[in-house]
């Protein structure tokens, strides 16, 4: 262990053999709809910590939930080892952010992954149980075929903004999926709208009942992290329409 933090690294819990994972993550932003919903997928497909992102440029803050600590930055593997997911449940400032990006996609492209997929809300907007992507052309034209929407036109911001941008000169895949989603409080059926997404594209079954019907739960989980979010709101990540 180093004396000084890093400015970004993927520190690595225990050793995972991973079978170049398609990864998914997701970060705060409007709903909390990443954080919802990538939380909800490690919940149900059983998957473990692997590594946690140590960086002098994460606030010092850590997180509880249900009275057990843990870090805000983690990284999951599936048993499998076919697949990844990212979660990050505190907002981040601009300072330092493309070290996050790098050591993230430093980290993807060592564990032979060729796909990133972030999951986001769009603020404004009442939820219209749709979702929607921005991706290279013909992965839009793809996504077009099981009914998710392209994103004529926008900006995406912060986290989010930054992985799409270096995964257009690096060899890994990255898209954005999106929902409408209540630009104060945790989103839960935006979360579960880009879950049913997931697997249509991706031929998965993940279980979305409780997320549209926990809606109460959710929010007392998440509420502290919202309230953050609202807050810092003008630097954190974002989609814009």
């Amino acid at each position: 262990m180093q004396n000084e933090f890093p400015n970004a690294e993927v520190f690595e819990l225990k050793e995972k053999r991973l079978k170049s994972p398609i990864v998914f993550a997701g970060f705060v932003g409007a709903g909390l709809v990443g954080p919802v919903a990538i939380n909800h997928i490690i919940e149900k497909l059983k998957m473990e910590e692997i590594a946690v992102m140590r960086s002098k440029y994460l606030p010092p803050s850590t997180v509880f939930m249900n009275g057990r600590l843990r870090h805000p930055f983690r990284f999951y593997a599936n048993k499998e080892g076919t697949i990844c997911a990212i979660i990050c449940e505190i907002t981040l400032r601009m300072e330092g952010l493309y070290s996050l990006v790098a050591a993230i996609l430093d980290w993807v492209e060592q564990k032979g992954s060729k796909e990133i997929v972030i999951l986001d809300g769009v603020a404004g907007d009442e939820h219209d149980d749709k979702a929607y992507c921005a991706a290279e052309e013909d992965l839009v034209r793809t996504m077009a075929d099981k009914d998710i929407s392209m994103i004529p036109h926008g900006f995406i911001t912060g986290m989010p903004g930054g992985i799409l941008n270096e995964c257009l000169v690096r060899e890994i895949q990255g898209l954005t999926l999106l929902a409408k989603a209540d630009r104060n409080a945790p989103d839960s059926i935006a979360a579960s709208t880009l879950i049913e997404a997931l697997n249509r594209f991706y031929e998965m079954s993940i279980d979305t009942k409780n997320l549209q019907e926990d809606k109460e739960k959710i929010n007392s989980e998440f509420s502290e992290l919202s309230q953050k979010y609202a807050e810092h709101r003008e630097v954190t990540s974002g989609m814009y329409m």
